[in-house]
């Protein structure tokens, strides 16, 4: 506990909802109807109150420079648990480190939290407040979703809602003709987030996946149960991972077909997988260099291959490499 980790989530959240108001432009029209000019309506981060200020200290319409409106201002205001979404503290649960297709990492599931914003927005001319309220209001059925990408590491990106909370209207029109007059429209919204801990380290991660699996079958419930059965399973692979190509097929072979002919089957053993194609195939005994086989295992199709075929010869050097998300083969022994 404590260790130390960043994954910029709450960053990356911000950075999300203030994209979201980034591109709003409002139109002014001559008496014809014509488009006069076209405004984009600048953004910044900063609370509410340090505009305001700018806007008392800049009131008087006559000074040469003021601050420009309409202008826009948000800010992240709290942070609060959503005990709604939770789920178990002590989950965990695999996955794959981006860029590394054999890399897992083990990262504990994450803490749903909001985020409250407050947007604010000014303007001197209540049809150009409008014009902004409609270019925001529709697109909140109450939320919107952005798509985060909360850790880079593991390739973790999430769809965040966006909620809009309420809104509130502001007209600090007060004084004589002089004074310069400010609409304050401030929306408040809520991001439904969640926080990652610390992402366990590969090797560690990979220590701790379930290499054998037994189970014992006892016969009735009495004080002195006998053992009748025990079941092992180890996970395997389903694939040659390594391209270990050890022979070629020497003639055609059928959907049908289960004894195979091969150039040589000096490096195929019985009681092995093998691959030709796509196709799992298990080799139950074999005479010379005729193979008896089990076709389409592991949950692979049946197919025709055509003689020349490479034949790859799954080892047990191709279990360190099963890639995440392989369905893993199982061996099972009975004893």
């Amino acid at each position: 506990m404590f260790e130390y980790f960043y994954h910029e989530i709450l960053r990356r959240t911000i950075i999300s909802f203030g994209s979201l108001f980034n591109g709003i432009e409002i139109k002014h029209l001559d008496s014809s109807g014509n488009v006069d000019d076209v405004i984009k309506v600048p953004l910044a981060y900063g609370p509410t109150q340090k505009f305001l200020a700018r806007l008392e200290q800049s009131a008087d319409l006559n000074k040469p420079t003021a601050i420009t409106l309409p202008r826009m201002s948000f800010e992240f205001t709290g942070l609060q648990y959503d005990g709604t979404r939770k789920v178990t503290t002590t989950q965990t649960f695999k996955s794959q480190t981006v860029g590394i297709a054999t890399a897992i990492r083990k990262t504990y599931m994450p803490v749903p939290y909001n985020m409250s914003f407050e947007l604010s927005i000014f303007t001197k001319l209540n049809d150009d407040m409008l014009q902004i309220i409609e270019q925001i209001l529709p697109y909140f059925q109450p939320a919107y979703t952005l798509s985060v990408n909360l850790v880079d590491t593991i390739g973790e990106k999430r769809d965040i809602p966006v909620v809009i909370e309420n809104i509130s209207m502001q007209d600090d029109y007060e004084g004589n003709f002089s004074t310069r007059r400010s609409l304050l429209y401030t929306i408040r919204f809520t991001a439904k987030t969640y926080l990652f801990g610390p992402v366990g380290d590969t090797s560690k991660a990979s220590k701790d996946l379930i290499k054998k699996v037994r189970v014992g079958y006892v016969q009735d419930d009495s004080s002195t149960p006998t053992r009748d059965l025990t079941y092992t399973v180890v996970p395997r692979a389903t694939k040659s991972y390594t391209d270990n190509v050890v022979t070629n097929l020497a003639q055609d072979i059928g959907t049908t077909t289960n004894v195979i002919q091969v150039n040589d089957s000096s490096a195929i053993a019985e009681n092995v997988y093998i691959v030709i194609d796509n196709e799992s195939i298990y080799v139950d005994r074999k005479e010379g260099n005729t193979l008896f086989t089990k076709r389409g295992q592991d949950n692979t199709l049946t197919a025709s291959h055509v003689g020349g075929s490479a034949v790859n010869l799954i080892t047990a050097a191709d279990t360190p490499l099963i890639e995440f998300g392989d369905d893993f083969g199982f061996d099972g022994t009975v004893s």
